[in-house]
């Protein structure tokens, strides 16, 4: 991954974080926290989606749309591992 490529993910999952967040109710990180998740992410929506052969397009909103994902998918396991733990 180039500089560039990770600057445009980083930003990306800013939006998608927060995206995320409204999409995924009852979490209760917080702005900032969904932020960093939206950033993980989109980390992770750029490293899964592919590899199950799922191709989104090119541009700035299939890369929001493939971080938002990602971010969902993290705030839905760290729902699951935070209840884990409160029994």
């Amino acid at each position: 991954m180039s500089g560039e490529g990770l600057l445009v993910i980083l930003v990306v999952g800013l939006i998608a974080g927060w995206l995320a967040g409204h999409l995924v109710r009852g979490t209760g990180y917080g702005l900032i926290a969904d932020m960093c998740i939206g950033i993980v992410g989109a980390l992770i929506g750029s490293w899964l989606l592919p590899r199950l052969g799922i191709h989104l397009g090119a541009g700035v909103v299939a890369a929001i749309v493939s971080a938002t994902i990602g971010a969902v998918l993290l705030l839905l396991v760290l729902r699951l591992v935070s209840r884990q733990r409160r029994w």
